[in-house]
């Protein structure tokens, strides 16, 4: 893994994606995204927070969350979203899109599967098209798959990915799943909204795992 290369992809998804924050309305800003209770605000306010975190700040979050990772990152998200406006977030996010800082424990690929996961996570309830490169999908898809992390190997348990868009594929068992990387990310990633993009006897497979 080039970290160079990784992190300059991530500085332009971060780019891009204030981009698209910089172009919403203010309702906008209110409406569901794909991660279950969260508003595009509270997606926006998650984006600032990796490059923002300090291993006691880290230490503390989860005593307060009593060991739970999806109430402690939940909490921090919704107190970010309420304690800065949209323009004060998109500035954030601008200002350390470089940063190679990130959450402690964490990989230096997981700022990218940030990026471009969320970043659909709120363009596509917007009904906006937004693009994944696909050499940073395929990186992000593949440390997905490999790690522990994301629940992935259950999720995708007897499935094999098939991409559309570019020569790759992954994951072994009898039953095929063929869509575009994007999508197969999403899935990977735990995204109902991947289906909608995929075909082949896998895809019910990882329906019911969903």
């Amino acid at each position: 893994m080039d970290r160079d290369q990784v992190l300059a992809w991530v500085k332009a998804e971060r780019l891009s994606f204030a981009d698209l924050l910089d172009d919403l309305d203010d309702h906008e800003w209110a409406v569901p995204s794909l991660c279950t209770g969260w508003t595009v605000r509270d997606v926006a306010a998650h984006l600032t927070l990796s490059t923002r975190a300090t291993l006691l700040g880290t230490i503390r979050s989860a005593i307060r969350a009593r060991g739970d990772f999806d109430r402690m990152e939940d909490t921090k998200a919704r107190e970010r979203a309420l304690a800065f406006e949209p323009a004060e977030l998109i500035a954030q996010i601008r200002e350390t899109a470089g940063s190679a800082r990130r959450a402690p424990l964490s990989s230096p690929v997981d700022p990218l599967v940030d990026a471009l996961v969320h970043g659909q996570d709120i363009a596509r309830p917007l009904g906006r098209v937004r693009e994944m490169p696909l050499r940073p999908a395929v990186t992000a898809i593949e440390h997905v798959m490999a790690s522990m992390f994301y629940g992935a190997r259950k999720r995708l348990a007897g499935t094999r990915l098939v991409a559309t868009d570019l020569e790759w594929s992954a994951g072994e068992g009898p039953d095929e799943v063929r869509g575009k990387v994007c999508d197969l990310l999403l899935l990977a990633t735990g995204r109902p909204a991947g289906l909608a993009g995929v075909s082949g006897p896998g895809a019910e497979r990882i329906a019911a795992a969903l």
